[in-house]
């Protein structure tokens, strides 16, 4: 049973996926770095921050560019999807510090979705290395009509968990995630691997998850919706 006085400020915890949860941007960078030299194009650090946090039809449409045309944004985005999941069956690991807050979290019994900008397959496999039930529902890119930056996925998954949006701590990594979390009203704690950022209502940056408790995230809500610590 979750205690009163978590449920009194935090009715759950939203988590982004890639670089968030898993590690995966390896794979997406790997991938990316193959699909585009087939096109005579090297995939610059700048091309990886344009697209960090996707959604996939930007990053399809900026591929296809790149490629001058040559094929269109939608098989960009599936091509590249297909080929980070080939790299997931080979194993995925955790972003240091996420699966200790998730099993810390889970003992609590606070409420959790995984909010992710990947299609289903790459949500469903990464889903696969934890304990059934350890979140509440599962959203994706193929779930949504709008996807990161829009607030819609946050939304809906606040929705299915049954809980309020604005009682909720959002775990991101991206601007795009960010920008997504902020927008849909929640408090977001951010670990950015390559963006900085101002600072702003609801929003409490972080190196990264390593021994974030339960106890911080409070302290970071109680600042940031009520005002002051309890």
């Amino acid at each position: 049973m979750i205690n009163d006085s978590v449920r009194e400020n935090i009715d759950a915890v939203l988590w982004d996926m890639d670089g968030t949860l898993i590690n995966s941007e390896p794979y997406w960078l790997l991938a990316e770095h193959e699909l585009m030299a087939r096109y005579g194009h090297t995939w610059t650090d700048a091309d990886q921050e344009h697209c960090l946090g996707g959604p996939l039809p930007k990053v399809g449409l900026h591929m296809s560019k790149l490629a001058k045309g040559k094929e269109s944004p939608d098989y960009f985005a599936e091509e590249l999807v297909r080929l980070v999941a080939e790299q997931f069956t080979k194993g995925l690991d955790f972003i240091p510090g996420a699966l200790p807050l998730v099993q810390s979290l889970t003992s609590k019994g606070m409420p959790m979705a995984l909010v992710s900008a990947s299609p289903r397959i790459l949500v469903n496999a990464a889903v696969s290395l934890l304990p059934l039930n350890t979140f509440g529902c599962t959203i994706s890119s193929q779930d949504v009509t709008n996807n990161k930056p829009d607030p819609e996925c946050y939304l809906l998954a606040a929705e299915q968990l049954g809980v309020d949006i604005t009682r909720c701590v959002v775990l991101e990594d991206s601007r795009t995630g960010i920008t997504s979390g902020l927008a849909s009203g929640a408090v977001v704690i951010g670990i950015p691997s390559l963006h900085s950022f101002p600072k702003t209502h609801n929003l409490t940056i972080r190196k990264n998850l390593i021994d974030l408790s339960l106890d911080e995230m409070l302290q970071n809500f109680r600042s940031h919706v009520l005002g002051a610590y309890e």
